[in-house]
This record gives C-alpha cells, structure tokens and sequence, in this order.
C-alpha cells in the first residue's frame, strides 16, 4: 500500500489508495488504534478522509497513516442488520440478461452472500455494500432515473445499496425493502455504517 496525501485545509487529511479493498483495510486499522488527535476516518471508494485537532498535525497524522498495518480484513464495527426484500425491482430481468442468470438466481446470488457497509455517500443514509456475489457485478443504467423510490434496493459497479430516499439514481433497480435506512428522529439516523454487516432476504408480495 502506497498512499497519496493531500492536505485538506488545517485540519484534515485526504489519503487516497488503490481501491475500496485498500480503502478498508486501512479504515479499519485506523478504527482500532485512531492515532493521537485524530477525531473522524471518514471512508470512500478510493479515499479516507482523517479529520484531527490540534495539537496534532498533519505530518504527524501521515505518519500514523504510514505506520498503521492493516490486517486484510475489514471486521464489523457495527453489529449486523438483515434487510428483507421483495425481488419484483424494474431491472431485475435486465440484470439477469447481464450477468447470464435467471431471475430467480440473482435473487439466490444476492441474499446468499454477507454484505459489508464499505462508506456512505451520495445522499444521507446511502451505505455503498461490498463483498457481495461477484456474478451480480453490472453496470449502472445507460439513463438515470429521475426518480427512485424510497426503498429501492439496487446493484451497479459491484456495490448494492439501498436508496434512503427519493432520489434521481442510475443504480440497477432489483427490489425493494420497507426498511428505513435513513431516520432523522433515530440516534444514529444512518442505520448502514461503515463496518455493520447486511444481509438481504426475501420477502413475500404483498
């Protein structure tokens, strides 16, 4: 692991790597053992940004960075959360075209695999899932949508997710959950953190 850094204002430092595996290896490192001053690890798909306060600096803080070894795992710093879905999603027969498999095995495919909560983004309570069936890796949609319901639980670019509210979105719409993953009156109002293991599964129509 090589990381780049880059100095974000007085307090802050943006740490970039290879990819998400790199991503939570060193997220969770650092979770462990946070380095001295060190007072948010925020996680992205290449990234971490390392918020600190004085009198830490930012010299200090790469070098923490540096020196942190991480274990090749990213083990649950948030418990565990099972979500279950109605497999009826708009794309559901288009990702089967994609991947070669039926219907029916998509939705085997994605409830029969852990999920891990990667980073959040996009919008509040958007929790980016990885570590799923590497047969679901698809892409996202040629055309976004202009809207995505609430619920809508979704595949693009080896992640899924599921939206926590109406939203635009280009993600490959599978099914849908009456779970709320975002809840402002909730502490805390994300309920997919990073580190929280998800699994999926089905649910009878109504």
């Amino acid at each position: 692991m090589n990381p780049t850094f880059r100095r974000c204002g007085d307090r802050a430092l943006l740490v970039e790597v290879g990819g998400v595996g790199e991503v939570l290896a060193l997220y969770d490192a650092l979770a462990a053992d946070p380095p001295s001053g060190v007072t948010d690890i925020l996680p992205a798909a290449r990234t971490l940004l390392v918020r600190f306060e004085r009198p830490a600096r930012h010299d200090t803080v790469e070098s923490a960075v540096l020196n942190a070894r991480p274990a090749g795992g990213f083990r649950p710093v948030a418990g565990e959360v099972t979500i279950p879905v109605v497999y009826d999603g708009t794309d559901l027969a288009d990702v089967a075209s994609l991947t070669g498999l039926s219907e029916r095995a998509v939705v085997e495919a994605h409830t029969g695999t852990m999920w891990t909560v990667g980073f959040s983004g996009f919008a509040p309570g958007f929790g980016y899932l990885t570590g799923g069936d590497p047969r679901l890796h698809v892409p996202r949609r040629d055309e976004s949508r202009v809207r995505v319901p609430a619920g809508s639980v979704a595949l693009a670019a080896g992640f899924s997710a599921v939206y926590p509210r109406e939203s635009p979105g280009g993600w490959q719409l599978i099914g849908r959950t009456d779970v709320p993953v975002w809840d402002v009156a909730a502490d805390p109002p994300a309920l997919l953190r990073p580190g929280m293991r998800v699994r999926f599964t089905e649910a009878r129509r109504a």
